[in-house]
């Protein structure tokens, strides 16, 4: 989880901001819509739902590897990584439809985390950053919140680092609105859904304060689910 923190805030420092204006960027974030729904359907314990997102993903994912594997666009043309990159994709949507297949839906959906590092870390060789970037930053300090909040709480001085953490996690949950598309930004889904974002981070942040342990439990345990709507419809 930590080397998902360091590679989301290494996303957000790159020199050049590129968003999808070549060819191979914008094929990966088609690839990323269902993707993002088989994330979605196996954590959802969905399996025909999430066999059919694989697939088409996977299907979206072996026609960009055939059309910019041999002969990638700039920024991607000097990458000597990128072949082993997009193979590396190719063979998580294999191992996940295996594990969906067995209906190993908990199982799939961490092999499939792997997808989004991959791609992550594809862009950021290339000094590549999309919108996608500044979710999966949000994200990978939200579940280091959540796997780590208790562990934090029973240690000295728990509550002080984790509301560092939670001040972290509001400040991310500010750039995904700075840096959100213009059309984004004018989509009144969009904003209700970041709202609802920034008010499940307040909410723990209020319940820190207070020094109120039932009501911090509560709000923890509902920090997930505005992220998980706000990720599978724009992430």
């Amino acid at each position: 989880m930590f080397r998902h923190l360091l590679l989301s805030v290494s996303l957000l420092s790159a020199a050049g901001h590129v968003l999808a204006a070549d060819p191979l960027t914008k094929a990966m974030q088609e690839t990323y819509a269902p993707y993002r729904v088989a994330l979605f359907k196996t954590n959802a314990n969905a399996q025909e739902d999430a066999r059919k997102a694989v697939i088409q993903a996977q299907q979206g994912w072996a026609r960009l590897t055939e059309q910019f594997g041999a002969n990638p666009p700039p920024p991607y043309a000097g990458d000597g990584e990128l072949a082993a990159s997009l193979a590396a994709v190719g063979k998580v949507y294999v191992k996940a439809l295996g594990e969906i297949e067995a209906n190993q839906l908990a199982e799939a959906h961490e092999t499939l985390e792997e997808v989004r590092d991959v791609m992550a870390d594809l862009r950021r060789r290339n000094q590549v950053i999309v919108f996608s970037d500044h979710m999966n930053a949000y994200h990978a300090e939200m579940e280091h919140v959540l796997n780590e909040g208790e562990k934090l709480l029973a240690g000295p001085n728990g509550a002080l680092e984790l509301a560092a953490k939670v001040g972290t996690l509001e400040y991310l949950a500010g750039r995904v609105k700075s840096e959100a598309p213009a059309n984004l930004l004018k989509n009144d889904e969009f904003v209700a859904m970041h709202k609802a974002l920034e008010k499940s981070v307040a909410d723990v942040k209020a319940a820190l304060f207070a020094q109120d342990s039932a009501k911090l439990k509560e709000t923890l345990g509902k920090l997930k689910q505005p992220y998980s709507k706000m990720f599978i419809k724009f992430g």
